[in-house]
């Protein structure tokens, strides 16, 4: 099949459809305006009850979920179905029966509307997240990716110019936030539950490893400081000494390790670069501990570090309408023979 016929003019409003893992995104960006508005239904009850995401449940739930939500935000955005000129859907990274369910949609509509329509790397709208503020980064920057699945470390020239720096070797720091929780006997999402009794250490009592920063170069690895973390838990319990107070304090000794060990590395990124601009995004960038070393540290290099806005840091259809607008107008679509990716590099993808 060919691609539909591009409009004469580039797409003004864009409908983005976000479908990963176990968040359904719908969101509407004008590219004069901006954003218009946003919905986002979250699976994160639904899921609980098994302490991580199932996914076979999470595509069916995105298949109820996904036409409700995306009339519900074109009536918010006052406008009608006739006035959106393309669309952008989550191609790839993340479960590929969820992908495939937003992706179902987003062709289908597509076709239905006669408009064009775009895959969109997810990490690509974790990345651009930031771009959707006021206060914008210049190119080029250094990008911390921190979400769920991922921790890379990237160059970013412009809007499809990525360079990969250096990723985890083993678990992300999500991951290893959620297994710290889960280990912990922590509810679900792990990482947050991990943030909230860390607030409530009062002391250091225990000093954990900065994983690789004796080594040379931008990779990671969480892996082992998970495995420190599940030891010196161990080690409490075998004591007699696994009271909520002592919890709270192995949560603060691992979330300072990792964010002290990410802030380390991105120091190596600038220096290597010769950049003075971060941006931190993925829903780990929310980490309070996170951005005040991150912060801290842009502070001492006279430099500035971007974030996206709260709602923004953890998946959403906001961040793949605007990498979508932007891909649109310069030209580019997918026509309906369409395929999702469950892995995708930044790196593949073509420069705007």
């Amino acid at each position: 099949m060919t691609n539909i016929a591009q409009p004469s003019i580039a797409p003004l409003i864009t409908l983005g459809i976000e479908s990963s893992c176990d968040e359904t995104g719908i969101a509407i960006y004008h590219s004069t305006k901006g954003l218009l508005t946003h919905r986002l239904y979250s699976q994160v009850e639904m899921h609980a009850e098994y302490g991580g995401v199932v996914p076979e449940l999470a595509s069916r739930d995105h298949i109820k979920k996904l036409i409700p939500l995306i009339d519900k935000t074109i009536g918010d955005a006052k406008i009608q179905k006739s006035d959106i000129n393309g669309i952008g859907y989550t191609a790839g990274p993340g479960l590929m029966g969820a992908l495939l369910s937003g992706a179902a949609v987003a062709r289908s509509l597509a076709f239905a509307w006669q408009i064009p329509a775009v895959a969109i790397n997810h990490m690509e709208g974790h990345l651009l997240a930031p771009m959707l503020e006021e206060d914008k980064p210049d190119f080029p920057f250094i990008c911390l990716l921190v979400s769920g699945g991922h921790t890379m470390l990237i160059r970013v020239d412009d809007i499809g110019q990525y360079k990969l720096l250096g990723e985890t070797l083993d678990d992300a720091a999500g991951e290893a936030f959620d297994k710290t929780a889960k280990l912990l006997g922590l509810g679900y999402p792990g990482g947050p539950e991990v943030s909230k009794l860390a607030l409530k250490s009062n002391t250091e009592r225990y000093k954990f490893p900065r994983p690789m920063i004796d080594r040379p170069g931008l990779d990671m690895s969480f892996s082992g400081l998970k495995t420190f973390t599940r030891n010196t838990w161990l080690d409490a319990v075998q004591n007699q000494d696994n009271s909520e107070q002592t919890k709270a304090e192995i949560c603060r000794a691992f979330e300072v390790a990792v964010a002290d060990t990410l802030r380390i590395k991105c120091k190596r990124a600038l220096e290597q670069e010769n950049l003075n601009t971060l941006v931190v995004s993925g829903g780990v960038s929310a980490n309070q501990e996170i951005r005040n070393r991150l912060d801290l540290l842009m502070q001492k290099r006279h430099g500035k570090t971007f974030y996206p806005r709260l709602e923004f840091c953890t998946d959403n259809g906001a961040m793949i309408a605007f990498a979508a607008s932007k891909r649109l107008q310069a030209g580019e679509s997918k026509n309906l023979n369409f395929a999702c990716q469950p892995r995708w590099s930044l790196e593949e993808l073509k420069a705007i």
